[in-house]
């Protein structure tokens, strides 16, 4: 855990407000701006406001690399993608963040509606821990994701059509590692386990291992499983294939890019500060989204 300080700005980051959310964004701004704390929001949240009141207590922003100097707090409203963009915002303003459910599963966005005003009034109090999230980065050439190349979740080599599998030539520390014969190749931080990965057969491993989790998609040996590496370890890829172009992906940034670049991965230098409430825990999240104890037997 890392130290806290009182909230003094916070930023509410989401897409364009549903009408069901309408009340949800107003008791943050209502609560928040009670206790002096200064809001942001991005101007296309902001503009699909429908109360002119509420918008006279917030500073819109368009430039989040500008907006992130001032920011104290992150409140990210949506599902676990909207969380993964809020993320990236969070890591530069070096704030942490928090996220309110209105999505579907929940791993990262896992705080719901009802909790909403008792969460408020732990944030306002100090009433949380902070929790270190490793990052994963890329490094290529040419460098691809500019200043957004790291991810909380995973970073993705796939092939980009559905005929062949692509050939994933793969280096730990420089030493060869293997050639994965899949559809894909997966690399992800523990964060990022209960995501693509577990979908794929991959562990679930717990927040703080210091570990990466290469996991293949589809993998033509089926001898080939998911391998967990200690993630001071560089990584290094090089794909091969028919094809002249693979599908790459940090997170939900994703790019379509020529066979033969060399990928090299490795623990980003910063972290993100992930918010733990009272009441909440990594296992109870894994309880509760993968329904764990409800079999009549337990």
């Amino acid at each position: 855990m890392i130290s806290k300080e009182t909230i003094q700005s916070a930023a509410i980051y989401g897409k364009e407000i549903e009408t069901d959310q309408n009340s949800l964004i107003h008791c943050i701004i209502k609560k928040l701006t009670a206790s002096n704390v200064n809001l942001f929001m991005h101007k296309t949240m902001y503009d699909s406001l429908t109360d002119a009141g509420f918008k006279e207590k917030i500073v819109p922003y368009q430039d989040e690399q500008n907006a992130a100097a001032n920011v104290q707090l992150i409140i990210s409203i949506g599902g676990d993608g909207t969380f993964l963009n809020a993320a990236k915002f969070a890591v530069r303003a070096s704030a942490p963040i928090i996220g309110l459910n209105t999505g579907r599963l929940g791993f990262l966005a896992r705080i719901s509606r009802i909790e909403l005003e008792a969460v408020l009034n732990n944030l306002l109090s100090g009433n949380y821990d902070i929790e270190k999230r490793a990052l994963i980065e890329l490094d290529s050439e040419p460098q691809l994701f500019g200043n957004q190349n790291f991810a909380l979740n995973e970073f993705t080599v796939h092939k980009n059509d559905s005929s062949s599998m692509i050939t994933v030539k793969t280096k730990l520390d420089g030493e060869f590692l293997n050639s994965y014969w899949a559809d894909g190749l997966i690399i992800s931080t523990p964060t990022g386990s209960t995501a693509y990965s577990m979908s794929c057969g991959g562990p679930i491993v717990m927040p703080g291992s210091n570990n990466f989790i290469i996991t293949p998609v589809a993998p033509h040996n089926l001898n080939v499983r998911p391998l967990v590496v200690p993630d001071q370890s560089e990584i290094e890829l090089t794909v091969e294939g028919r094809g002249k172009n693979c599908i790459v992906s940090l997170d939900s940034y994703i790019q379509t890019h020529d066979l033969q670049t060399v990928f090299k991965l490795r623990r980003h230098k910063k972290h993100l500060k992930f918010i733990v409430l009272p009441g909440h825990s990594h296992l109870k999240t894994l309880r509760n989204k993968l329904n764990w104890g409800l079999d009549q037997r337990n």
